[in-house]
């Protein structure tokens, strides 16, 4: 009912290395969910999950921010 969450200290460089290796589970995850293994298949939801959610809450210089709010920026200027 409720989410309970919890704060944890984790550095920027530990992040990328959860990141990285979520990215080499998945593959493999793939791999063999194409193989028929329905059990991966589900893992592999739950880890494109948790790959989504680190994505989503990384700051903004860190992520593709800057570059979507110029291009509309700059679309604003050549049609406005």
């Amino acid at each position: 009912m409720f989410d309970k969450t919890q704060k944890l200290d984790v550095t920027q460089q530990d992040l990328a290395v959860i990141e990285a290796a979520l990215h080499t589970q998945a593959k493999i995850l793939d791999m063999q969910a194409s193989a028929g293994r329905g059990a991966a298949r589900a893992q592999l939801n739950k880890v494109k999950t948790a790959l989504a959610n680190l994505e989503s809450q990384k700051p903004c210089e860190t992520r593709a921010c800057r570059s979507i709010f110029f291009g509309w920026f700059f679309r604003a200027r050549i049609f406005g």
